[in-house]
């Protein structure tokens, strides 16, 4: 019964994206919803400056339904549930309000850092709150290692990081046709696993959800791109990775499961520090994806040689977790 749902859930949830785009792209089209390209970027991405952006929209909707169509089914709403589609859609409204701006007020860098990052500590102390006062536990444990300890009121301080790490991380990895949308069905398809595993079905049902979402977005974001995902998409699907790894307990698993995430950070982060101390880049450009396509690979071996990275990561993380 039970495997019925997850298949169930994945189609429903691929179907419902699949069956939105061809409707809700030429919609985000007349309505001048087209993405702007920076210029320091790659000079090839310039020919895709008024692509409709904005379709992470057509992915929250897809996973709001499919998640309380399919759980109300196998079960009944839970906090579990409730947390999952509250930081979602919390993200989902950041990223909203920040493609609003640059896309129809004509700001090109949309909401400003601190903005963002305020809205982003918001949720994440909501979360946290809700999460304390449900009586989950706040002990971590470090993978390959018999160490846990319980971080008590500080759990917040991780609450907070992670989710706005993540968020961010998943946005900095959003630059290629197909990239993120690959790259995350792959992540949450592992954490789908776990949360089986672990008996948390109403997660695994979440997971899959955004799985299915994400492959039907997928279909009209490969390369070339007939719709981009926006910040409204990608600082959801941050947000919701790094919820679901707090739930499951798998807090820094997610640095492996999510290491295209982490490396993709990792590499502006590099960059950054190396400019500002040295003048000198280590990288061609960052983050790292547009490096590789400035040593002259083109967009879909990038796009392709990232996905399979994640997926590396996603059996290393299922194996370290079920296996060892």
């Amino acid at each position: 019964m039970l495997e019925q749902v997850i298949l169930f859930t994945i189609l429903l949830s691929f179907l419902i994206t699949v069956i939105l785009s061809p409707v809700f792209i030429p919609f985000l089209r007349r309505l001048k919803f087209g993405q702007s390209i920076r210029e320091e970027g790659p000079k090839s991405h310039q020919k895709k400056t008024g692509t409709p952006t904005m379709g992470g929209l057509m992915i929250l909707l897809s996973i709001v339904v499919t998640t309380i169509v399919m759980t109300q089914k196998f079960s009944s709403l839970t906090v579990e549930t409730f947390l999952l589609l509250f930081v979602t859609l919390g993200f989902g409204l950041l990223g909203f309000l920040d493609d609003f701006i640059k896309v129809v007020m004509k700001r090109n860098l949309g909401l400003t850092s601190k903005q963002k990052l305020l809205g982003q500590i918001v949720v994440s102390v909501i979360f946290y709150v809700i999460f304390q006062q449900s009586n989950f536990s706040t002990v971590i444990s470090i993978p390959l290692t018999d160490i846990s300890f319980d971080l008590g009121w500080g759990y917040v301080l991780l609450v907070i990081f992670w989710m706005v790490g993540f968020s961010n991380a998943v946005n900095l990895t959003d630059g290629l046709d197909g990239l993120v949308s690959g790259t995350a069905a792959i992540a949450f398809g592992a954490f789908a696993v776990l949360a089986w595993n672990q008996s948390l079905f109403e997660v695994s049902i979440f997971s899959v959800a955004v799985v299915g979402a994400v492959l039907g977005f997928l279909v009209f974001n490969a390369h070339p791109a007939k719709v981009f995902m926006g910040d409204t998409g990608s600082l959801a699907l941050g947000g919701a990775i790094a919820t679901i790894a707090i739930l499951t307990k798998l807090e820094f698993l997610l640095i492996i499961i999510g290491g295209v995430f982490v490396v993709e950070t990792l590499s502006v982060i590099l960059q950054v520090i190396s400019f500002k101390t040295t003048g000198k880049r280590i990288f061609r450009m960052s983050p790292l994806h547009h490096h590789y396509e400035l040593l002259g690979w083109s967009e879909w071996r990038v796009v392709v040689t990232f996905w399979t990275v994640g997926l590396l990561f996603a059996i290393i993380g299922i194996y370290i977790e079920v296996w060892i």
